[in-house]
């Protein structure tokens, strides 16, 4: 039998390396002059990776929704051929900016209601209802949102009597801009069935000196008008969706984080996805409550790629704007209150032991100190032994100097919205007194003791426009530059801390690191390009950066002006 002759690849494996081999076999099959079609190219830019070493690129290549490449424009065009090139002339690219800490179904309403956001007068409030009722004559309510009664030159909160003068027989409901709070006229206390103020548990409905419902409900006090509002069906949330989505969209947000949804609006979310006519993606939170947590505890964690539900939001408190953050110390502008928590310690604990046993995530809202050190305590409690909770507390906004250490003792991620420091900041003061506020909206602290933060505007009771926000975090000034050197500037964050606050913090906040929050290979291509790049603009140019395009899934979804 003759010997077998040795193979001609033998000798060259010898010389080459393995690698090299590979590759020239590759060109030999595929042909050397033969480049990769895929769907899309970007050039030709000043690329922000917020990848783990912060790197900057030029271009990026895009395929089936992905990242494949991301490099030099010399790199992406040795390789790749695209169906559409996108040059961006210069123009910076970020990943997709991620709100995490919003409530979608509240913008979508808003955005057909009434908006108060802003208004600086009870006077104001009425020329905006009026006008609204002009442009809606068949509306059998007039409702709206946003009202702030500590922007008004007298701050004490509004009465019944002063939307009776104008709207007799119309019921008016108006949610405080913080939603924690609603001020209402007579014809919707008379549908409501109220009499007369009543403390509720986690609530109140406030008197006038004479003793009579001024008007005002506080937190849990709200529920009672829920079964008497107009309800809205599956068209039209789906219409409102759409447009809030729209809106979202020309912001620059592909991501978003929904802060307690009822079982109402995952059902709506999951059929609107599931037809694919919402695109920007939504990591949801189930609001859990007493009544509802033997059937959120049966639920099993949900992904279609762009609706994702796996966490629980358990809302602990009220707002400091209406006096409802529960506070270790009564309230500096009224001392016979402290707050209160909206469910008993012993209901917060029966529902954080029994949410910790199942796979989803606890986020618990916290504003007052007290309320923070209680999760702080429950948290480190049933969180002991499991590897990677990633717990989260919303808002963290009023803390003990003391209590900062357990963000790192108990692997609690703080959520936080820099522009409530700044919306905030006016009054704060009043309602705490200065020892207090020097550990309230403490981001840089948080940040400090956290090692990460994850970002958002907790709209509608914030604009969403994340740089508004983004602004806020870096200056700790308003719109106007006002105060000068920034409130409390200590606690002002970086802007790269503040990128990836917005992005790979984010999205590690809501287990999605490997998927979102940075541009790289294998990565969910969602990206945005900007007019201006916030990492070196002059601070006052932050706030007017605009969106050319918002991409996700490798889908241009926002288009206006340039790039061509």
């Amino acid at each position: 039998m003759k010997p077998l002759k040795a193979s001609p690849w033998k000798g060259l494996a010898r010389l080459l390396p393995l690698y090299t081999l590979f590759s020239i076999i590759a060109l030999l099959i595929t042909g050397c002059s033969s480049n990769q079609d895929i769907d899309l190219i970007i050039k030709n830019a000043t690329i922000y990776t917020v990848d783990d070493e912060f790197r900057m690129a030029e271009a990026v290549a895009i395929n089936k929704g992905v990242f494949v490449q991301v490099g030099s424009n010399e790199e992406i065009d040795a390789r790749f051929n695209a169906k559409e090139i996108i040059d961006a002339k210069g123009k910076t690219i970020l990943p997709g900016l991620y709100d995490a800490h919003g409530h979608l179904f509240h913008l979508a309403e808003l955005l057909d209601q009434v908006d108060l956001n802003g208004a600086r007068s009870v006077n104001e409030v009425i020329s905006r209802l009026k006008a609204y009722q002009q442009e809606h004559p068949f509306k059998d309510w007039i409702i709206g949102s946003g009202w702030d009664q500590n922007l008004w030159a007298n701050k004490n909160f509004p009465t019944k009597d002063m939307l009776d003068e104008h709207f007799p027989d119309i019921p008016v409901y108006l949610s405080r801009t913080d939603y924690h709070a609603a001020w209402v006229n007579s014809a919707a206390l008379e549908i409501a069935g109220i009499t007369e103020p009543e403390a509720i548990d986690g609530g109140e409905i406030l008197s006038k000196p004479d003793g009579s419902a001024s008007g005002i409900l506080v937190d849990n006090a709200m529920n009672i008008f829920q079964k008497v509002l107009p309800q809205t069906d599956a068209q039209e949330h789906y219409r409102q969706l759409l447009n809030a989505q729209d809106s979202l969209l020309a912001q620059g947000l592909t991501s978003i984080v929904d802060a307690g949804l009822n079982d109402e609006q995952i059902t709506l979310l999951k059929q609107f996805y599931a037809q694919d006519d919402l695109k920007i993606r939504t990591y949801g939170m189930i609001a859990v409550n007493k009544d509802n947590l033997h059937e959120v505890v049966k639920r099993k964690p949900f992904n279609n790629g762009r609706f994702s539900l796996r966490a629980v939001k358990i809302l602990a408190d009220g707002a400091l704007g209406s006096r409802g953050a529960c506070l270790m110390e009564p309230y500096s502008d009224k001392p016979d209150t402290k707050g209160f928590l909206l469910e008993s310690p012993e209901t917060l604990e029966e529902i954080i032991k029994a949410v910790s046993a199942t796979p989803f995530q606890i986020n618990a809202h916290a504003i007052g100190d007290s309320t923070n050190r209680l999760r702080f305590q429950l948290y480190g409690k049933y969180a002991e032994g499991k590897k990677d909770a990633r717990w989260r507390i919303e808002h963290a906004q009023i803390l003990k100097e003391e209590d900062f250490k357990y963000f790192k003792e108990h692997r609690i991620i703080p959520s936080i919205q820099p522009i409530h420091a700044i919306s905030d900041m006016g009054w704060a003061e009043d309602r705490i007194g200065p020892e207090r506020i020097s550990n309230a909206y403490a981001y840089k602290k948080l940040l400090d003791n956290s090692g990460l933060v994850a970002i958002g505007t907790d709209f509608p009771v914030e604009h969403f426009n994340p740089f508004h926000n983004f602004h806020a975090a870096v200056a700790r000034k308003d719109e106007h530059g006002n105060p000068n050197g920034g409130f409390q500037i200590e606690n002002a964050l970086s802007r790269k801390e503040v990128l990836k606050g917005m992005t790979i913090w984010a999205a590690y906040s809501c287990f999605q690191e490997k998927k979102r929050g940075s541009i790289e290979k294998g990565k969910d291509a969602d990206l945005i390009i900007l007019n201006k790049d916030p990492m070196t603009v002059d601070l006052e140019e932050i706030r007017d950066i605009k969106v050319l395009r918002t991409i996700i899934g490798g889908e241009i979804l926002f288009k206006k002006g340039e790039p061509n």
